[in-house]
Order: structure tokens, then sequence, then C-alpha cells
């Protein structure tokens, strides 16, 4: 039995286009945290008392204002009328 000498094959070529990862699979887990983030807020102002909500406005937070000016004043902390 006898060996053959092997020569030595080119290495195969790889195409030089770069390889992107897809977008969509890089926004699912940027979606999912503002999600988070935008229920965290909700939670929160939900869960505000009342007074909570009478600082933040009294400190210039627009959604605290707008809360006590449209009727939404818990505990009567805030004259809507003046």
């Amino acid at each position: 039995m006898s060996i053959n000498p092997v020569s030595t094959a080119a290495p195969a070529s790889v195409a030089s286009a770069p390889v992107s990862k897809p977008q969509v699979a890089d926004s699912k887990p940027q979606a999912a945290a503002a999600a988070v983030k935008v229920v965290s807020a909700a939670v929160q102002e939900a869960s505000e008392t009342p007074a909570q909500t009478l600082k933040e406005a009294a400190s210039g937070d627009h959604q605290a204002q707008k809360l006590l000016h449209h009727g939404s004043n818990p505990g009567g902390l805030v004259n809507t009328k003046a």
C-alpha cells in the first residue's frame, strides 16, 4: 500500500460583504426596556398621594398640574377655580 502526497488546496474564498445583525432582533430588548419604563412611571403616578401630586405641581410638573386643573383633585387640596 502506497501513500500519495496531497497537494495543498487553496482556501475557499469568503464573501467580503459585511454581515450585519437584523435590526428587529436588536430592537426587541430596547422596546421591552422602554415599555417597562413607561409602565413603571404609570404605576408610580397612580400610587402618588394627593400631597405628592400637589408638591410636584407646585414645582412645575406639567402632568401634576394637568391632573389638578382638570378635576382630578384628590382630597380637594387645590382650589381649581382660582
